[in-house]
């Protein structure tokens, strides 16, 4: 093989393994902040979306916890913990569905509310 030959061979070799990795799968994932702004202190923070859930085992007031999760499947975001009276707060949240990406805001407000603040692709 000559030199001008080898070369369009690496070339070619080098475009297709290129264009592999840039076709390749794509991993969608939802980045989450939880805004603990209820006043108090809570305990035993568990969020539940299609198919898992994640949680802390508690959140000061004024305080935020970040998690990043994938979705398989769809259905309701459910919010639970329990306050500082001692109560388990229970809060339904958005729909949530495969291959949904972006960011989803939480604010934890007093008397057991929450906002939900979604800036998903694409939108429920």
């Amino acid at each position: 093989m000559n030199r001008s030959a080898g070369f369009r061979a690496s070339l070619c070799a080098s475009t297709l393994l290129a264009a592999l990795m840039f076709s390749g799968c794509h991993s969608y994932h939802i980045d989450s902040t939880i805004e603990n702004r209820t006043g108090a202190a809570i305990q035993l923070l568990e969020v539940d979306y299609p198919s898992a859930s994640f949680g802390a085992d508690s959140l000061a007031s004024g305080a935020d916890f970040h998690y990043r999760f994938q979705i398989r499947g769809s259905g309701q975001l459910k919010i639970s913990y329990t306050a500082a009276n001692g109560q388990t707060v229970q809060i339904k949240g958005p729909n949530l569905r495969e291959r949904q990406q972006g960011k989803l805001e939480i604010v934890l407000d007093p008397d057991g509310k929450a906002e939900f603040h979604p800036q998903l692709t694409p939108p429920a």
